[in-house]
């Protein structure tokens, strides 16, 4: 009995039907479409929680793919393997005449990929990818010399300078359901049978009201304030469009395209530079002397610091999932430079506890903070918690909400002195540069 022939299309963190380039691609170009999902072992296997609620986000998301299929005739295979099991299986089951995806600029994506291409390519199989999660990537804003830049300022104008109308474009998937491979519906996969279970976590929703963007540039360092759009979750793994999102922002709020902007360049950054991963951009900064000191770190963690800015923004974050986003600046600032706490731990931290984390606006963000990475804070700017209060936090608000003991006599003494911590880091951080000159 002959093989039946298809074209996968294989969802990975663009988990929608509408909008979806490769998705497009594969619809418009070949016949017997058949989407697949594979919730990865060797990422679902390093993380430490099994009440994940990014885990239960992206199941709940791929079982309403599932769903919408399933109302075309078609269906999702949900697999929880290894991609290159996934697709040893998928080769032997059926004649695979193509595989289509959309790009992955992280360095475990790419290596997954290149081996899921090599694979492929031993059985004469062709593996497409698009640029789908980005509005520029990789080598489309370079410096005259072809080299990435390395600061946002330059980086940002020549964005604006280079992208054209068409990289805001929507593709029609939905024109071309025909296309979808025919079958019976697929079995699901339970969070269950993969070691994860439900949290309950409020998922901010993926609608962006208008005004959140046009009263963006006047609201968004205010933490009190509904002034940001929450959407990362949903830029993260794809459930909204960034295409249509710029889209909006180019029309309403040149701020807020800014900041999907530096999402671009973070992503660029990690793409030609893969080693920001776990080393300093500037090498001289893994020369500073980290103090790391647990019981700082706990506190910090915790939210007991007794600097109530700091205490609020990490409560938030523990309670919720999210930070906003000036408060990530003063807590990150906060455990570099008050505590001289390696970048890194606090990176982590943040990694597993943030809804929307994603690796490279994470890393840039940390290494902005410390003064380790590409167009960094200088050095010898600590933020003053108490300033950044007074300034962003005016009426206390936002501490009232998450610290409301902070008046009390109960409330933590601060764990260090704001002077003396920032003299020290002075001192640490000019030892560490002059070091790396010699």
């Amino acid at each position: 009995m002959s093989k039946k022939e298809i074209t996968v299309f294989w969802f990975r963190r663009d988990l929608r039907a509408d909008d979806n380039a490769a998705l497009f691609h594969a619809l418009s170009e070949k016949e017997n479409v058949l989407p697949v999902f594979i919730f990865d072992k060797n990422i679902l296997e390093e993380l430490n929680n099994a009440a994940d609620p990014r885990v239960e986000f992206i199941h709940n998301k791929v079982l309403q793919l599932k769903k919408w299929f399933e109302a075309e005739g078609s269906s999702l295979l949900i697999k929880h393997s290894t991609p290159q099991k996934v697709f040893q299986e998928l080769t032997s089951e059926y004649q695979v005449e193509a595989v289509y995806a959309n790009r992955d600029y992280e360095p475990y994506g790419r290596e997954r990929d290149e081996k899921v291409k090599k694979l492929l390519s031993e059985k004469k199989i062709d593996f497409h990818t698009f640029k789908d999660h980005v509005l520029m990537e990789i080598d489309e804003v370079l410096k005259k010399d072809g080299t990435p830049y390395t600061v946002f300022s330059p980086y940002g104008k020549m964005w604006r300078k280079v992208i054209t109308d068409d990289a805001f474009k929507s593709y029609d998937s939905f024109g071309h359901i025909a296309s979808l491979y025919s079958c019976k519906p697929f079995g699901n996969t339970t969070l269950e049978s993969m070691g994860f279970k439900k949290t309950g976590y409020a998922i901010p929703s993926d609608q962006l009201q208008n005004e959140v963007i046009v009263e963006y540039d006047k609201k968004r360092n205010l933490p009190a304030e509904n002034g940001t759009s929450r959407l990362g979750i949903h830029l993260r793994f794809g459930t909204i469009s960034i295409r249509k999102l710029a889209k909006k922002a180019r029309l309403l709020n040149d701020t807020f395209l800014n900041e999907l902007i530096w999402r671009d360049f973070f992503m660029m950054i990690l793409w030609h530079f893969p080693h920001v991963v776990d080393k300093a951009f500037k090498p001289a900064y893994d020369l500073i002397e980290w103090r790391n000191d647990e019981k700082a770190f706990e506190a910090w963690c915790k939210g007991k610091t007794g600097y109530p800015i700091v205490d609020a923004g990490m409560r938030e974050l523990n309670e919720t999932g999210f930070m906003h986003n000036r408060v990530r600046m003063i807590t990150a600032s906060f455990l570099t430079k008050h505590l001289l706490i390696d970048w890194r731990w606090g990176e982590r931290y943040f990694a597993e506890k943030l809804l929307d984390f994603e690796l490279s606006s994470n890393n840039g963000g940390w290494q902005w903070a410390a003064g380790s990475g590409c167009d960094a804070a200088p050095y010898f700017r600590v933020f003053n918690p108490e300033l950044q209060t007074k300034k962003f936090d005016p009426k206390l608000n936002y501490i009232r909400k998450w610290v409301p003991e902070f008046e009390d006599f109960v409330y933590q003494k601060p764990i260090v002195e704001h002077k003396f911590a920032r003299e020290r880091a002075l001192n640490t951080y000019k030892k560490a540069l002059d070091k790396a000159k010699k």
